[in-house]
């Protein structure tokens, strides 16, 4: 199956949905003089390089470029680097990474499991001989040292190249020091092991010792003389990780640093700046309580300084716990039905906004990205702004409608902006409020706009994106295509241009497309988001109740309805055809989770509880246990399965135990599996090739768009 060269699959692919190209990763010096971002040089260029802006004459240079610094070899990543990126859903190539000191002055990354530093005032970078594979390189706040992890061991050089040496080495297999372990990074939004003292003297350091962990076989059957990777997985009601935290000095000699691990033995955060002592945040296994912990460095005693109760469960938020300046707390919590901001002891926002994550603090405000809140004056459906918050009240800085983000340093804030109008992203360079500079971004244009309206559907007011074809006469009513993500952590509707390019090519092939935003996605209220508690599929009486109610004021044929998602996403569309064949005709189900038992377990233990003491949740919410297998054959509705086989997120056995539940209650369906791909499916042919199957099967599924 093949397109033309300038196809909307094959484009999309080639430009990886149209972010390669695009700034990105941005840092910026205290004293406002640059700042340093990632870049490719084109929108289709997958390595990016590392620039800085000059903020006094504007100009930008190269300050590391891959091609260069690899003297024109291809990379060759190590696996402990294919399995990070993994984690961050990382496709970009090149300078993926970096980290700074705090002037902003030395910038350390990892190419090709090798350890570069960069001048970035001078725009020089050289390599830094090291033992390897390297990982997370990051400077000292002084700027003299660079520590990094390989082979499992925390080290640390001179920012010159000298004096290389271990300070933290693991005891035996299964350890490792300053690395995540795999629940925190792909769970908790922890990617890192280690962390300086603003003094630059020791370290906190991670200790991971994954033997309690469940080992499993992840394989790529398509190369049946390659040995199939035997990797750690906490799968849903089994052993974690344990996990130790030291503080290291340069020596090399360990405190550990002691809490009631038995009882917390999540470590969800750490941060540690000039404002206060290390600060930790801890959580119970069943996630409804946690500690905010204050270290004391020298012994590695805690005391507490906060605590958080809740009776469903706690969620966890980009930039908090972090110190104010004056030493005080900050972190987002949950309280009176809202999600707000609170310094100290007090709240500093309320109802009116859902706070969703904090990006700087001062000793004058709180720079936070939040949406309208349940008792906002409008519902600005899909929109995330920018807020100073502080005693004298709070200050929107985006101003367009459309979904922003912010990096502030001093005087110096960049600020991110998509709206609905225009594609990709602008950055904007901030000084004092007003506009100093923008930075280019070099992605390609998609070619194409949405032709979509952002509605509330249904008596709960769920936040929908309904999208026509771009050349409808609207005169007739069409078949309809639900493309939800549907759960935590994946807002779909949104007010950004490109977000919603795959659901109009699909519109465009002759489909209605809906997509909804039902309880369990995050970024209207606590309520909201935790409604799925112990019930996943409430999503899926959303979606039902959002499609019908958006039925009575647009053309969609619901004689002819399907649905495709991937990941949740793809656990939904296999529910739908599953349990409401009468609502849903056809159903493609991507990398599934089919068996909520088989996923990892900070995850699932937050939303659906312990598999042993709450083994009706699980079979409430599994496609293999479902009741809708053994619907009569006139019910029976199309589905494709298609997964990874590769993938060590949702594990391939999911589509297999699916598959052979359905094989098993005589329900025909179709497999489609992708040899060697990932949760990602990063690689340019699967991409293309994979949205023209998908649309090949609908019309034979429902008939001629």
């Amino acid at each position: 199956m093949t397109t033309e060269p300038d196809s909307f699959p094959r484009r999309h692919a080639r430009t990886q949905r149209f972010t390669l190209g695009a700034p990105r990763s941005f840092s910026v010096a205290p004293d406002a003089s640059r700042v340093v971002f990632l870049r490719s040089r084109s929108g289709t260029d997958r390595a990016n390089a590392l620039w800085v802006l000059d903020l006094a004459d504007g100009t930008e240079r190269v300050a590391a470029d891959p091609g260069v610094l690899l003297g024109g070899a291809a990379e060759d990543l190590p696996p402990e680097e294919r399995a990070r990126r993994e984690r961050s859903r990382e496709g970009g190539a090149g300078v993926v990474g970096y980290a700074t000191d705090p002037a902003v002055e030395l910038a350390s990354f990892a190419l090709s499991g090798r350890l570069f530093a960069a001048e970035l005032r001078a725009g020089t970078a050289r390599e830094l001989p090291v033992p390897g594979p390297v990982i997370d390189p990051r400077p000292s706040p002084d700027g003299r040292l660079v520590a990094y992890v390989a082979g499992g061991a925390l080290r640390v050089v001179g920012a010159e190249g000298g004096d290389d040496r271990v300070l933290a080495e693991p005891e035996s297999d299964g350890v490792s020091y300053g690395l995540a372990e795999f629940i925190a990074a792909e769970e908790m939004g922890r990617s890192r092991g280690f962390w300086w003292a603003p003094e630059s003297d020791r370290l906190l350091v991670a200790r991971v010792d994954d033997t309690p962990v469940e080992r499993w076989w992840i394989s790529d059957p398509a190369q049946p003389k390659r040995d199939p990777q035997h990797v750690p997985y906490p799968a849903s009601g089994t052993a974690n990780a344990d996990v130790r935290l030291f503080v290291v000095d340069l020596a090399g000699v360990r405190t550990e640093v002691v809490w009631d691990r038995a009882r917390y033995p999540y470590l969800a955060r750490v941060h540690w700046s000039a404002a206060g002592a290390p600060l930790l945040l801890v959580q119970a296994r069943d996630q409804r309580s946690q500690l905010y912990l204050a270290v004391d460095a020298d012994t590695g005693a805690t005391r507490m300084v906060h605590a958080d109760e809740d009776p469903i469960w706690l969620d966890l938020f980009p930039g908090v716990p972090c110190w104010s300046p004056s030493g005080q707390l900050v972190r987002i919590a949950d309280e009176g039905g809202a999600r707000v901001l609170a310094v100290g002891e007090r709240p500093l926002t309320g109802a009116q906004l859902h706070v969703r994550a904090v990006l700087d603090v001062t000793s004058d405000d709180v720079l936070v990205a939040a949406s309208a809140g349940a008792e906002a004056e409008r519902p600005e459906i899909g929109e995330v702004h920018v807020y100073r918050v502080g005693e004298l009240g709070v200050e929107r800085l985006s101003e367009e409608p459309g979904v922003h983000s912010a990096v502030r340093s001093g005087e110096v804030t960049v600020l991110v902006s998509a709206t609905l109008e225009r594609p990709g992203q602008v950055v904007r360079v901030l000084r004092g409020g007003k506009q100093t500079a923008v930075v280019p971004s070099y992605a390609e244009d998609p070619g194409m706009s949405p032709r979509v309206t952002l509605t509330e559907g249904g008596a709960r007011r769920i936040p929908c994106a309904v999208l026509m074809p771009r050349d409808y006469p609207g005169d007739t009513p069409l078949p309809v295509l639900l493309d939800p993500y549907g759960g935590p952590h994946g807002p779909r509707v949104v007010a950004a241009h490109n977000a919603h390019l795959t659901s109009q090519w699909f519109a465009d092939q002759g489909f209605a497309v809906v997509v909804a935003d039902g309880r369990g996605t995050p970024g209207r209220s606590p309520a909201w988001e935790k409604a799925i508690h112990q019930d996943f599929t409430v999503s899926l009486d959303d979606q039902i109740e959002a499609l019908q109610d958006l039925a009575r004021n647009h053309p969609l044929d619901l004689s002819r309805v399907a649905i495709r998602g991937w990941s949740y996403g793809g656990w939904l569309a296999g529910l739908a055809v599953l349990r409401r064949p009468d609502v849903f005709h056809a159903g493609i189900a991507g990398a599934p989770v089919t068996d909520w038992r088989l996923y990892d377990t900070h995850y699932t233990e937050r939303y659906l509880g312990d598999p042993a003491a709450a083994p009706q949740a699980y079979a409430h919410s599994s496609l293999v246990t479902d009741e809708g297998l053994s619907a009569p054959a006139a019910q029976h509705r199309p589905l494709m399965i298609v997964h990874g086989t590769a993938d060590d997120n949702v594990v391939f056995a999911h589509a297999l135990r699916l598959s052979s539940a359905l094989l098993a209650a005589g329900r025909p369906h179709e497999v489609l599996p992708l040899s060697g791909v990932t949760h990602m499916t990063p690689q340019e042919q699967v991409a293309e090739n994979l949205l023209l199957l998908q649309v090949d099967f609908l019309k034979r599924a429902l008939g001629p768009a």
